[in-house]
């Protein structure tokens, strides 16, 4: 049977107007408080026996009627672990990555600290890196979920001999081909006022810039566990880390996914847990509301203050895989791709006065790519067919350079 459970990656808050009470007969439950919103920095961070770039993520609560959460910038982050200080630099809002790659090390304590610019500070308890567990076999199988949707489940399996993993949480990072359906080495351009023979001409030129053949890469955006404390041994058998409807235009051609399978601590794990028992499965940061949890995190200076989030070092063990689309259903037809791509063929200029420029705008715009000429336009039609952009150029999706990793058939 395959079970799968999922809380969103980014963390949130909630206000939850009944009492809750979290039920757990092995992992101690964490404390749960209710009260008004007032904002509150979130921190989230796994630090990973992994020699790669860490990363930190920090943001500030927000309230339900909010459009997201507020990125906290220009903060000092840092990592402290057997006699090193690993210094963070703010890549982007909100996110830090460790300025040289490290791995965490077996029997070492880290602890992670944060100052923010208005001069609070804020550290983590100190932890350990969990035991490593490899994953045994990941794959793909055509299946119709519980709610009959036919698509295609990603699966994990992994066996810890001696018992003490238990609980694993998942991430993925998918790549798939974009093949751009109305891709045209003939392109549009307005004509200069003072070369057109017509009020907003436009005319044909060779394109350049378009791609028809791309690459995109996506990143889970939940967190997605599973715990085997109340099995016979330490297996996870067809865990499903990912499911795809088939008509999803991700899978139309090439695609790939590299599996992350980290081992937690009992009290990472029954912080997410804590979460999904929150969230209801649903996104934080599209229902955040000003409720509290506590994590592993709190502030140096003020025991009152609220402080959300959880510093983890985890193990990590991964693995990718490729398949097509034919693959698991030979001969049948693609899905549709992201955009309809009706083609049109929009009218140079507007009747009546002042005239305004239809297509030669789109085209200035970057909005469109030519399809064809259109050679008995009505009068309510202009002289070439267009498509929306990404339906010409996949590079408005993706990127027109294979990754590294990638390997065709």
């Amino acid at each position: 049977m395959i079970n799968m459970k999922i809380i969103t990656h980014r963390i949130g808050v909630f206000v939850l107007t009944a009492t809750w009470l979290l039920a757990s007969s092995c992992i101690e439950p964490i404390d749960v408080v209710f009260e008004d919103f007032e904002s509150a920095i979130v921190v989230e961070a796994t630090i990973t026996d992994k020699m790669e770039v860490q990363r930190v993520f920090l943001t500030r609560t927000f309230e339900f009627e909010d459009e997201g959460p507020l990125a906290e910038r220009n903060a000092n982050v840092t990592v402290t672990g057997g006699g090193n200080t690993f210094v963070f630099t703010e890549s982007s809002p909100g996110v830090y990555l460790s300025q040289l790659p490290f791995a965490a090390q077996p029997s070492t304590p880290y602890q992670l600290s944060v100052q923010t610019q208005d001069g609070r500070s804020y550290s983590s308890s100190e932890m350990t890196l969990t035991r490593a567990t490899q994953i045994d076999d990941v794959r793909v199988e055509r299946i119709t979920n519980d709610f009959g949707v036919e698509g295609i489940a990603v699966l994990v399996d992994s066996f810890d001999p001696s018992g003490s993993s238990v609980n694993y949480r998942y991430q993925y990072e998918e790549t798939y081909k974009v093949i751009a359906p109305f891709w045209n080495p003939t392109g549009l351009e307005k004509v200069p006022a003072a070369e057109a023979e017509v009020l907003c001409e436009v005319r044909l030129i060779p394109d350049t810039v378009s791609e028809q053949i791309c690459f995109t890469t996506e990143y889970s955006n939940a967190i997605i566990q599973t715990n085997t404390s109340d099995l016979n041994e330490d297996r996870v058998s067809n865990f499903m880390v990912r499911f795809i409807p088939r008509d999803k235009h991700i899978i139309s051609h090439r695609y790939s996914i590299l599996v992350r399978q980290f081992v937690q601590s009992n009290s990472a794990y029954n912080f997410y847990e804590t979460l999904n028992e929150f969230s209801g499965n649903d996104s934080f940061f599209s229902q955040t509301q000003p409720g509290f949890l506590e994590g592993n995190i709190g502030s140096d200076t003020n025991a009152e203050e609220k402080v959300l989030g959880y510093f983890d070092v985890a193990s990590v063990q991964e693995q990718r895989i490729f398949f097509n689309y034919d693959d698991l259903f030979p001969g049948e037809d693609l899905p549709p791709y992201v955009d309809p791509c009706s083609p049109a063929a929009p009218i140079l200029v507007t009747p009546g006065l002042p005239p305004r420029c239809v297509l030669s705008t789109m085209v200035e715009e970057n909005l469109v790519r030519y399809v064809g000429n259109n050679d008995s336009p009505d009068q309510n039609e202009g002289p070439y067919l267009i498509v929306p952009r990404v339906c010409g150029d996949c590079t408005e999706i993706g990127n027109a350079t294979a990754p590294e990793f990638w390997i065709e058939e």
